[in-house]
């Protein structure tokens, strides 16, 4: 396994290698799911890019609207005030991504554009109405999540373009958040099938502001928004839309970024 490792101290820097190097580079966030890949020989990257030197990409700014940076860890969301309450399934998703040694490493950004259908933070973001930011040789773009996860292991990420942030706004007033995982064991396992959802009481009664299910690509339950709340999380999670396919062998094949 040989590459050249580069180290940028700013993002147009960045961007600059990552458009020179093509194909033939890759960016390094966390390294917990690249860096076992490049050990199996199934990505043989010439060059490798840290993202770990330029400032602001590992920041979380809470105050309304959230705004994570890419290089966020999983360890950071678990720790935060800011998403003990209302926001706790960010908190639940967190804590069951592999070991402490993995969730003090593995970040927002790399779990995203992994791509990997077990994938556990992911549909807590999708549940949030999360958008994701890109900074490209084009320029800066934003596109909402559930539009950037194309299939397992793909994304709407343009060539030499880097995530930079996630996003998403702030919940309403008597809004909370939860998070289930199913795995074949209880822990330092990667998820069968997990959901996540986010529910709102309103002046009427109970509506259903989210609700997401992992599947081969996450998919999110339209139905479930206007539904009533009545018929309670586990009602609301059997008629969530059903998976086009199993895992399969996707399971296997992705890791946590």
């Amino acid at each position: 396994m040989s590459f050249e490792y580069h180290e940028p101290t700013s993002l147009a820097e960045a961007v600059d290698q990552g458009a020179r190097f093509g194909a033939d580079g890759r960016f390094l966030a966390g390294g917990t799911d690249l860096i076992i890949q490049m050990r199996r020989g199934t990505l043989r990257p010439g060059h490798l890019v840290s993202l770990h030197r330029i400032p602001g990409l590992d920041g979380v700014d809470a105050n309304g609207a959230v705004t994570l940076g890419a290089l966020v860890t999983h360890r950071t969301l678990e720790r935060h005030p800011a998403f003990q309450g209302r926001l706790r399934a960010l908190v639940e998703g967190a804590e069951v991504v592999g070991g402490h040694q993995v969730r003090n490493v593995a970040t927002v950004g790399g779990n995203i554009v992994n791509a990997s259908p077990a994938a556990d933070v992911v549909p807590v973001l999708l549940a949030l109405d999360a958008t994701v930011t890109c900074l490209g040789p084009g320029g800066e773009r934003t596109l909402p999540l559930d539009g950037f996860l194309l299939e397992p292991g793909r994304t709407a990420r343009q060539p030499g373009e880097l995530l930079t942030a996630v996003r998403f706004p702030a919940l309403p007033a008597r809004s909370a958040t939860a998070f289930l995982k199913a795995g074949r064991r209880k822990a330092m396992e990667i998820s069968v099938v997990c959901v996540a959802a986010r529910l709102t009481l309103d002046g009427a009664g109970e509506r259903c502001l989210g609700n997401e299910q992992n599947a081969p690509e996450p998919l999110r339950s339209r139905s479930a928004n206007s539904a009533g709340c009545a018929k309670g999380f586990t009602g609301i999670c059997r008629d969530a839309p059903r998976p086009r396919s199993p895992h399969g062998n996707v399971r296997r094949e992705h890791c946590h970024a």
